[in-house]
């Protein structure tokens, strides 16, 4: 059998030293990211994983349980805070509430992780334990951590580490289709978040299809024959999931009246996003360059996490002009973003960040991420970049 490559993590490290300080971790992220394996690299005192029916069951019954064992071992441990593992703690988020009260006690640092914040956030009596926990985010593969052989093959396959580096495509696809039946049965299903499973997994399609366009809730409700307000609620199940990224749009300006405000939805890998469609691997250049956009808003969105900065990602869109496809916002500083999935753009491409730099005194400069094989100057403050740097313009930013 071949042996999974394991590469190093950036949120490894991040939580490493969180750990040092004494403080615990709440480590949220999609299935399939590579919790287990960061926790397993942490080498815990004590590690449970609930995805394991004889373990969740055990504590199910008895949450207490685990303050009675952590007591035990904090009183044998040469550590004086022995470091507790809870892999996929939303599946008992009872224990939420012991984990509370032992920090409080100071017996033990934790490490949580979750593929869904749903049941912590909403559960009786249940919550993030603020002040107690650091919330970190674990994303697929970033540009940081590995630059794929091609833009394609991320556009297409995605960076889920499983599925990344794995040379076999025929294995890549079917771990893909596979992916997001586990998603159905054992995140949606299971937890029994929607009444009809059957609607659902054709919203799940369409919101596939419509994946980095604004969002039209009316207009999915109406192909579904439901109330949008339904589509709203399917829209939230899939962040709460870790399935969506929703994008909020800058709706700020002292000129324009009608910029849009709608959000827009990012799936948080485009390989799942693409069997969530039920596409081929097949797609035209006209649908590639539709894609590289989303991947280039995902790699933003992923630079933006691992940067220790407050920075956040948004968008900027006229209805009856122009649009930045996307903007990295600092406290005082932000950066428009335009993609292109030309290998030489033109000056020509650069018009709206022209516009938008006009408009904000706080955009001083703009860049056009595209496949070329060096970055050039477009024109006056903006810059073309080949897509490999985008990690690199958000650490500047963040600084």
């Amino acid at each position: 059998m071949e042996r999974m490559e394991i590469l190093p993590r950036i949120m490894e490290a991040r939580v490493r030293r969180v750990l040092e300080r004494g403080k615990s971790v709440l480590l949220l992220g999609p299935r399939q990211t590579g919790k287990t394996t960061l926790l397993q690299l942490l080498q815990p005192d004590l590690l449970l994983n609930f995805l394991r029916p004889e373990v969740r069951q055990r504590y199910e019954r008895a949450p207490q349980l685990l303050g009675a064992e952590l007591e035990a071992l904090a009183g044998r441990s040469r550590r004086r805070k022995p470091l507790v593992a809870l892999d996929e703690v939303q599946r008992v988020p009872e224990l939420v509430n012991v984990v509370q009260d032992l920090i409080d006690r100071r017996l033990a640092r934790f490490v949580l992780t979750g593929s869904s914040a749903r049941k912590l956030r909403r559960g009786t009596g249940v919550n993030l334990l603020p002040g107690r926990l650091v919330p970190l985010r674990l994303d697929p593969l970033s540009l940081a951590e590995r630059v794929p052989p091609s833009v394609e093959e991320s556009v297409i396959y995605g960076s889920l580490p499983g599925i990344a580096l794995t040379g076999d495509a025929a294995a890549r696809e079917e771990d893909l289709r596979a992916y997001t039946t586990l998603y159905l049965e054992e995140e949606v299903r299971a937890e029994a978040l929607v009444r009809n499973l059957g609607t659902f997994g054709r919203f799940l399609q369409l919101a596939a299809l419509e994946a980095g366009n604004i969002s039209h809730f009316r207009g999915i409700a109406q192909e579904l024959g439901v109330a949008h307000t339904t589509v709203a609620g399917y829209y939230e199940i899939l962040e709460d999931c870790l399935i969506a990224e929703r994008v909020e749009a800058v709706s700020e300006s002292r000129t324009r009246k009608k910029l849009t405000k709608s959000p827009r939805y990012l799936f948080f890998d485009l390989g799942v996003r693409r069997a969530a469609a039920d596409e081929g691997p097949r797609q035209p250049a006209r649908v590639l360059g539709a894609l590289f956009e989303q991947f280039v808003g995902l790699e933003l969105l992923r630079a933006t996490r691992q940067n220790a900065g407050n920075l956040r990602l948004q968008f900027w869109r006229d209805p009856d002009g122009p649009e930045v496809d996307w903007l990295v916002v600092a406290d005082d500083r932000w950066l428009p973003v335009e993609v292109k999935w030309s290998a030489a753009p033109v000056t020509r491409d650069a018009r709206h960040l022209q516009t938008f730099l006009a408009e904000y005194p706080k955009a001083q400069q703009g860049i056009v991420v595209c496949r070329t094989p060096r970055r050039f100057k477009l024109a006056p403050k903006i810059t073309a970049i080949p897509w490999q740097e985008i990690p690199d313009v958000v650490t500047a930013i963040g600084r």
